[in-house]
């Protein structure tokens, strides 16, 4: 099993659409409209093995927008990454260490909530070459 797709509730998808690929960056996959009055937008954040999908109004998926909340961007460097967010508008928290763990939090435009998170290296650990470098999966 993988997981690659995670629903995200919007009110606009063309807003959200602005949010997540002109601030954040994301790589838009699909952009389509099936019918119905449905659109489906997928987008995955680069080197990201799961996307999501921005969706409103899609049988099946009943979440009000800006209910979803924790969705973890992980990445190797919260404050540098956090820059990179402030830097393109986005209202990115203060760098969090809950006990050697990093976290940034920030929302997008209809309050879905996202932490940016920062797992140092640690010896044992499988990602970890034994020097405290981060091994590329």
């Amino acid at each position: 099993m993988r997981l690659e797709l995670v629903p995200v509730p919007v009110k606009d998808v063309d807003a959200a659409l602005a949010f997540y690929a002109g601030r954040l960056g994301f790589n838009v996959d699909h952009d389509v409209r099936p019918g119905g009055g449905a659109r489906v937008t997928q987008l995955t954040p680069p080197g990201s093995a799961c996307s999501i999908v921005l969706y409103k109004d899609l049988p099946g998926l009943d979440l009000p927008p800006g209910t979803l909340r924790g969705l973890h961007l992980v990445v190797d460097d919260v404050r540098r990454a956090r820059a990179a967010l402030l830097a393109r508008g986005v209202d990115a928290g203060e760098v969090q260490d809950l006990g050697g763990i990093l976290f940034v939090p920030f929302a997008d435009p209809d309050g879905n909530t996202w932490l940016l998170q920062e797992i140092p290296p640690a010896p044992g650990r499988p990602d970890d070459d034994g020097l405290g470098r981060t091994v590329a999966g």
